[in-house]
């Protein structure tokens, strides 16, 4: 394990985090200096080159982190996250441990999504609103075949909540080649069969069909430039989330939305983050 990290002054925090969002989980860790208006940024990397070729972008330094080292920073796992009465998102990997959450959480279908990478479970503001509304759009079609589209996958875990709540067809994509391969172990460990999930740049990516839910939790100014092609790919009757924006961007990515035939009926402030619900208005249906 290799761990970039760099100084920069507190007033850039927020862009270090933003930066470094990968399926609207953060991976960035930010530790601010006592009695200094400085804050260390931290990136983990599996491998050197990951970390490396940050550094090539940003500056800073690249050291290895030992692995007896690691394990005791990863032994704490983070708390479940339980959202609505239906799914329980945890980092638990023992299949014992994994059973035993089941029986003390009848009706819930329990995901595992370990913190490799930082990729997180669910934890990050705008992955846990998205996955209640992801809730409430599964329960409103109950009974009923629907389709989901997954961009900026990271961890898969939106992906695999869908195939939960019903959804019979899924795909998704990230630009990061090792979200990607993370997200597949995911598919794998869930046992989560119908997901389609690969590697893609969104902003080369050309619509092939339409889809009932499409959920894009990236980052905002990527948002602003694929919202044309998210209105040609959902249904008439579909809905779409867009999250990973921050309050500062909200205004002018929502407005892009608007202006390529959205109508966002719900729009969700959690902390410093915005997540959006919207449908396709009368003109772009």
């Amino acid at each position: 394990m290799f761990v970039w990290s760099k100084l920069s002054t507190e007033k850039w925090a927020d862009a270090w985090e933003e930066r470094f969002i990968v399926g609207g989980e953060q991976r960035a860790v930010i530790t601010r200096i006592p009695k200094r208006t400085m804050i260390r940024v931290e990136v983990y990397c599996q491998k050197r080159k990951e970390a490396e070729t940050i550094k090539k972008q940003f500056g800073g330094s690249v050291r290895e982190l030992k692995s007896q080292n690691w394990a005791a920073l990863s032994a704490e796992l983070p708390p479940p996250v339980k959202v609505r009465d239906c799914l329980l998102i945890c980092a638990e990997r023992d299949k014992k441990k994994l059973a035993e959450l089941a029986l003390e959480n009848p009706g819930r279908h329990i995901i595992s999504i370990p913190a490799d990478m930082a990729f997180g479970t669910g934890h990050h503001a705008t992955t846990a609103t998205v996955l209640r509304m992801l809730v409430d759009f599964a329960e409103q079609h109950e009974g009923q075949p629907w389709t989901m589209l997954d961009l900026g996958t990271g961890s898969g875990l939106l992906a695999i909540a869908a195939e939960k709540l019903g959804a019979q067809e899924i795909w998704g994509c990230d630009f990061d080649a090792l979200a990607i391969k993370v997200a597949k172990e995911n598919l794998k460990r869930n046992k989560t069969k119908l997901a389609v999930l690969e590697e893609a740049d969104v902003l080369k990516w050309k619509p092939k069909q339409r889809w009932d839910c499409i959920a894009a939790n990236i980052f905002a100014d990527v948002l602003e430039a694929i919202i044309p092609k998210i209105v040609r790919s959902l249904k008439k009757d579909g809905v779409v989330f867009l999250s990973g924006i921050l309050n500062t961007q909200a205004d002018a990515c929502l407005q892009a939305g608007e202006k390529a035939g959205l109508v966002f009926d719900t729009i969700l402030k959690k902390g410093k983050w915005v997540t959006a619900k919207g449908r396709l208005g009368t003109k772009a249906s």
